[in-house]
């Protein structure tokens, strides 16, 4: 058997201590084991805990209890940060991510892997073989403002995959698009998960819109998975 995605065990994140000395807790404790290839959906009202859980598994939110396994690697044991998120081979695409104005589409994508240390003469081929599967070969010279909305999360994706992640975190990237761009995203999101074989943890409030690329769903309330459902015909 592989070694998990991502496993999660006695995690607790509290809020920072307020007037009253105590620490509100916003997550746990949670338990959690996610297989490779996976597409996890977590689903909650508002102020549930997933966005949280997400940037736990990121490393950009810091425990007070438990551990995050990534690979078999510890991430996090407590407080103790022992991978930082840039060692974590992780994609972050979030709602309303924000690109960068200045930079043409190409030039977004360059940036990523020159702060990466991508060696300069790989560059070109990868940018090339990214914008192709997300559709946007041809646009490369285009600047933010002259994308439509579909276009522009289409490269808020290729620039949380350009690094080649084996993990990638959703939180509600498709939100402000109308529902043909959705399904159109999620098409998308399904052929490139296959190809590359990363695992995704996505945090949607439309679930339906979701389910047919999902392997499971987590509900969340009030910091807890209240229920973990395996969908077969995803697995299948």
């Amino acid at each position: 058997m592989s070694i998990p995605a991502i496993q999660i065990q006695g995690l607790e994140v509290h809020a920072p201590m307020g007037p009253s000395k105590v620490l509100p807790r916003l997550l746990g404790p949670i338990d959690l084991t996610i297989e490779q290839g996976e597409h996890v959906l977590l689903v909650g009202p508002s102020g549930s805990g997933k966005t949280t859980l997400l940037r736990a598994i990121a490393g950009l939110s810091k425990p007070t209890a438990g551990t995050v396994t990534l690979f078999g690697q510890v991430g996090n044991y407590a407080s103790k940060l022992l991978l930082k998120p840039e060692q974590r081979e992780l994609g972050y695409l979030f709602q309303g991510g924000a690109l960068w104005p200045h930079k043409t589409v190409y030039r977004t994508l360059e940036f990523v892997l020159s702060v990466s240390g991508v060696n300069k003469s790989e560059r070109p081929g990868r940018i090339a073989k990214m914008l192709k599967m997300v559709q946007l070969d041809g646009k490369e010279s285009r600047l933010p403002a002259e994308l439509s909305g579909g276009e522009s999360q289409r490269l808020n994706l290729a620039r949380a995959l350009i690094n080649q992640p084996r993990i990638v975190l959703f939180d509600e990237p498709l939100g402000p698009l109308d529902a043909p761009l959705r399904a159109s995203l999620i098409e998308r999101i399904a052929f490139l998960q296959k190809e590359q074989g990363w695992t995704a943890v996505h945090v949607t409030h439309d679930p339906a819109g979701a389910m047919g690329i999902a392997t499971r769903t987590l509900h969340i309330d009030a910091g807890a998975i209240v229920k973990d459902e395996l969908h077969e015909s995803a697995t299948a």
